[in-house]
């Protein structure tokens, strides 16, 4: 079943400034919140939906991403991007979210969001790794096609010594005496709301809800160590110089038990040999000499699948465009193919022979080669139209 529209979801328009966005997903979220529709599975979709939406158009990079490629920016599975909160559970929702708005689920002791009880208790969840930034340079015929890249990161991964607890053995670990184990620390206030939750990370052991009293020899104590990994990334066809991808969770490894972060991949184009692009379009920029523009002939133009022979009628004027259909690049989030424009220069010699000299100098006071516009021919700004279009 498709995604709905994250801005329908909300209920914005698509130029909601963040205050909007932000005052659009606390209507939602106190609509559909689990504690005041307890056991009503379509209320619990309705919220995780609303969460997914904020957590993309609360966020610029992602935000940008999702207005360019829509819910593919996002897909997961096969090394595909993602970036949204897609398969966000409840525990996710109410870690990234429920400060903003009071808290999601108790992270235990009594009292909700809305100052009730009967939130089920947050698990202890330790630090969230940091993002990893990485370029990947495409030529147009990968990004003609999309590519497969296996590229080699450094990154934070987790301890196997310790399977990432920071502790050299699990007689060196204790439960935290600031937050007794749940990770989190809660406040309750009064609003013209009612009570609300606000809940937090403890801060005396980061949210993983343990102490440790003797480091792991491995990682000294981190949870984490450095290594090369070798990761798939599946580029989609049509992306452009300047586009920001991200591969959710293959950043570094969160600290004793958080979740990662992601991995952000940033495109650039190789320069080709002979094509240019524009968008959707290539542009090719063909010499002719004066003979063969008169005469007309046929000549072969590369294209990024190889090369055509296209024919170039006797008359020819310098600035002609030709357009070979389909044989530009496809279109990121949409069905089509752009053209490949090829535009007419014509060549003129810089040394000449004495023969070449007397040859051109007598065809120069011929009527038929004097410059003469007729009727049909299109001028500059007609040609330019036309590559435009």
């Amino acid at each position: 079943m498709a995604k709905k529209d994250y801005y329908e979801v909300l209920g914005v328009e698509k130029d909601a400034d963040d205050n909007q966005v932000k005052k659009a997903y606390r209507k939602k979220a106190m609509k559909y919140h689990p504690d005041q529709n307890p056991d009503n599975k379509e209320a619990e979709d309705k919220f995780k939906e609303a969460a997914e939406a904020y957590d993309v158009l609360s966020d610029g990079n992602k935000r940008a991403r999702y207005d360019q490629m829509g819910h593919r920016a996002f897909e997961q599975g096969g090394g595909g991007f993602s970036g949204g909160a897609g398969g966000m559970t409840m525990e996710d929702i109410m870690d990234q979210f429920g400060g903003m708005f009071g808290g999601g689920a108790s992270g235990g002791g009594g009292g909700s969001f809305f100052g009730g009880g009967g939130g089920a208790r947050r698990q202890p969840r330790g630090e969230r790794g940091s993002n990893l930034r990485i370029k990947v340079a495409l030529t147009l015929e990968e990004i003609a096609t999309g590519v497969t890249k296996r590229i080699k990161v450094k990154r934070q991964t987790q301890c196997g010594t310790c399977d990432g607890s920071g502790a050299k053995d699990s007689s060196s670990v204790s439960t935290c005496t600031t937050c007794g184990g749940a990770g989190v620390v809660r406040q309750v206030r009064s609003t013209f709301l009612g009570q609300m939750a606000t809940t937090t990370s403890c801060p005396t052991c980061t949210g993983s809800g343990k102490m440790i009293k003797a480091n792991c020899l491995n990682c000294k104590g981190e949870g984490r160590v450095y290594e090369e990994d070798t990761i798939e990334v599946n580029v989609p066809a049509g992306v452009e110089e300047g586009q920001q991808l991200s591969m959710r969770g293959k950043g570094n490894s969160g600290r004793r038990g958080g979740p990662s972060g992601d991995l952000l991949i940033n495109i650039e184009e190789k320069e080709h040999e002979s094509l240019q692009r524009d968008g959707q379009k290539l542009i090719f920029d063909l010499h002719l000499n004066f003979a063969d523009a008169a005469l007309g002939t046929s000549v072969e133009v590369p294209t990024i699948t190889g090369k055509v022979k296209i024919k170039i009628p006797p008359g020819t004027q310098s600035g002609k465009i030709f357009r070979l259909r389909g044989k530009g690049l496809p279109a990121l989030q949409a069905y089509g193919t752009g053209d490949q424009l090829i535009h007419v220069n014509l060549w003129t010699p810089k040394n000449l022979t004495k023969e070449e000299t007397t040859l051109l100098e007598q065809m120069r006071d011929m009527e038929n080669f004097k410059p003469k516009l007729e009727k049909g021919d299109k001028g500059f700004f007609e040609r330019m139209k036309e590559y435009f279009s």
